[in-house]
């Protein structure tokens, strides 16, 4: 009998591999070896950067929050610490999108945040 060999199962493996790097430049998306090492490496980024992406994030909604508190005369932590003692359970994402999309709403929590320090 013939001796089988990995051929199918093999080319298949490969060509899921080189399917996720298509487009790369040059032998990252033709070559196996160097596919797999261009495979393996934008995984291990895509990971890390979801992490960065979400410190961003927060970054920006702090910023948002900030410039809308201090229109009304409290700093960030001012704000905040406020809005805690008055136990409004709003996170930053929230605040920030109240900042941007509703100025009214902001003041009213601003005053709340002021009255309970």
């Amino acid at each position: 009998m013939p001796r089988a060999k990995t051929g199918i199962v093999r080319r298949r493996k490969h060509n899921k591999i080189r399917k996720m790097v298509k487009g790369q430049w040059g032998t990252r998306g033709r070559l196996f070896r160097r596919s797999n090492e261009a495979m393996l490496k934008s995984l291990w980024y895509s990971y890390r950067d979801r992490k960065v992406r979400a410190r961003q994030m927060r970054k920006l909604w702090i910023t948002r929050i900030n410039a809308a508190a201090r229109l009304n005369g409290l700093s960030y932590s001012r704000f905040i610490y406020g809005l805690k003692q008055a136990g409004v359970e709003l996170d930053r994402k929230s605040l920030a999108d109240i900042a941007v999309r509703d100025a009214s709403t902001f003041t009213k929590l601003a005053e709340l945040s002021q009255q309970n320090q």
